[in-house]
């Protein structure tokens, strides 16, 4: 399965590493000029993470770290859950 984020739907986007060589004009050269372009994949930041579903149930999803910085996602810190503490007397 595709690294895809479960919230945000964020994906690889494609795109190129350009080299380039020369002086700028700016800077009292004659220009740069592009000597090669590369393929590569920008990758969003996914984590693996546990989080809590809609109908209580938890699942081990693909989430960006953008997703959950802005709590658009409810995590799941640990298995146990305790029961309500009795009032201090």
């Amino acid at each position: 399965m595709a690294k895809v984020c479960y919230v945000t739907g964020r994906k690889p986007v494609k795109g190129s590493i350009i080299n380039r060589k020369g002086q700028s004009k700016k800077s009292g050269g004659i220009g740069t000029h592009v000597t090669s372009k590369t393929r590569r994949l920008f990758r969003p930041n996914l984590q693996r993470i546990r989080i809590r579903l809609a109908n209580g149930g938890t699942k081990r999803v693909w989430v960006s770290v953008k997703a959950i910085k802005a709590g658009l996602v409810e995590k799941v810190v640990g298995r146990v859950t305790l029961p309500p503490k009795a009032p201090a007397k």
